[in-house]
């Protein structure tokens, strides 16, 4: 029998490494360029990166601090000028933001009590409190604050400000080019994932026809043909609200691609190169992944077929927790933590590999599906309605697997991601899928 001592000190670890991989990425990305550019707004779509700063030292004060320890608030003013809801991003340079230095200084305070917090808390009692959830959303609600930024950065012009080791080189990959996912039912969602967040839950059996999905993203390469052979001028490869957007905003690439000469050239966080053919494409919207897939015959995979393929293993008849397995993800098994600041080439990670053959499902860029975004059944909003359920509806669609802007702690075979079919400036991609002949 497990001590449940133990047990306890483990999730402690895991919380205070969690926590701290967060801050320190923050860190990164928050001192690595000066003060005019943590305040700037970089694009209307996103806040100042100082918003961001002080956003996750207010979001861990309301609920390490006050939510689990009854803490009195440190700063209760400036609750509405870091609510996400209260004010759009395109609004919050106007806002009486706090500047980078005081910003800093909050967060520090915040995180330092909130480790006191987490050195006397005991994993039990609430839900809130059971196996250290309320830590676990907050690292992870910092991590993707983290990739946001990272967005932020990858939107700002100027020199270049980060820089990280590009992925190891790979042998062009030469396996098949699909893989059939059998029919039949599987384990959608999780219910006894720890950290898992209220939109992943519960589990529940999902059926699924047989269907065959792409073994890599698709490439540069692919997509360039697309390009090539007129998708963007072709109507008939677009649904009537995407041919709409592409001619009302001039589409004629990814965003950050230019053609030059012969040879497309793309921005990639401060520095101009010529488009990788072999790296999975990213930076397109929903409206392009869905009218390349149309145009290659095929279409984009359901949101139940993309978790099948991630996460069905045959010989167990179960699903697991990742596509190699249970295990937590390392470096051989996929693309993750801002590691590197691009995805790796098409067929990398064979460690990652799913039992069905399926490669790099986790990591690299987030994969459009055909979903919309919408609660599994039996879902019960917690711990508020705004993190999912507002979000619920047509009107956006979801992504799957993470990028490589994705910490670990915030990327699952269960986790949901989604966006407005417009957005492209996310570090988002696609594979396709088609139905198979019965």
């Amino acid at each position: 029998m497990t001590d449940p001592a133990l047990d306890a000190e483990a999730l402690r670890e895991r919380a205070v490494a969690s926590l701290v991989t967060a801050r320190d990425r923050t860190t990164l990305l928050t001192s690595c360029v000066d003060g005019p550019d943590l305040t700037a707004q970089h694009s209307p779509l996103m806040s100042p990166l100082v918003w961001d700063l002080a956003h996750i030292g207010n979001q861990e004060e309301q609920w390490l601090l006050r939510a689990v320890a009854g803490h009195e608030a440190i700063r209760p003013e400036i609750d509405t000028l870091y609510d996400a809801f209260e004010h759009p991003r395109s609004e919050r340079p106007k806002l009486p933001l706090l500047p980078p230095e005081e910003a800093r200084r909050y967060a520090a305070d915040v995180r330092g009590r909130a480790l006191d917090v987490l050195e006397r808390a005991a994993f039990h009692g609430t839900r809130l409190t059971e196996a250290g959830f309320a830590f676990g959303m907050i690292a992870q609600h910092e991590q993707q604050h983290d990739e946001t930024m990272l967005i932020t950065h990858q939107l700002r012009r100027g020199p270049q400000a980060l820089t990280a080791p590009d992925p190891e080189p790979v042998p062009l990959f030469t396996g098949p080019a699909e893989v059939l996912v059998p029919g039949g039912p599987f384990t959608m969602g999780t219910s006894d994932e720890p950290w898992a967040l209220d939109n992943e839950r519960p589990a529940h059996r999902r059926e699924v026809a047989p269907f065959r999905i792409d073994t890599t993203p698709v490439t540069n390469a692919a997509y360039q043909a697309f390009i090539e052979d007129g998708g963007y001028d072709e109507p008939r490869w677009w649904t009537a609200e995407g041919w709409a957007h592409v001619r009302r905003n001039s589409l004629t690439a990814p965003l950050f691609w230019r053609r030059d000469g012969r040879q497309w050239l793309r921005r990639r966080f401060g520095v101009t190169e010529v488009v990788p053919p072999d790296e999975p494409v990213v930076h397109v919207c929903w409206y392009e992944a869905d009218a390349y897939a149309r145009w290659a015959g095929r279409r984009l995979p359901t949101e139940a077929e993309w978790e099948k393929a991630a996460r069905y293993d045959p010989a167990g008849d179960r699903s697991t927790r990742y596509p190699w397995g249970d295990a937590d993800p390392g470096p051989e098994h996929a693309n993750l933590g801002q590691r590197h600041l691009r995805p790796a080439p098409a067929g990398s990670y064979p460690a990652g590999e799913s039992p069905l053959g399926v490669r790099q499902l986790i990591g690299d860029v987030w994969e459009w599906t055909a979903s919309d975004f919408l609660p599994y059944p039996g879902f019960r909003a917690f711990p508020y309605k705004e993190y999912s359920e507002v979000f619920f509806g047509p009107e956006y669609k979801v992504l799957r697997g993470g990028s490589f802007a994705v910490d670990p702690v915030a990327c699952r075979g269960t986790f949901r991601n989604w966006d407005l079919p417009i957005r492209r400036q996310i570090f988002s991609g696609f594979r396709t899928a088609r139905s198979e002949d019965v």
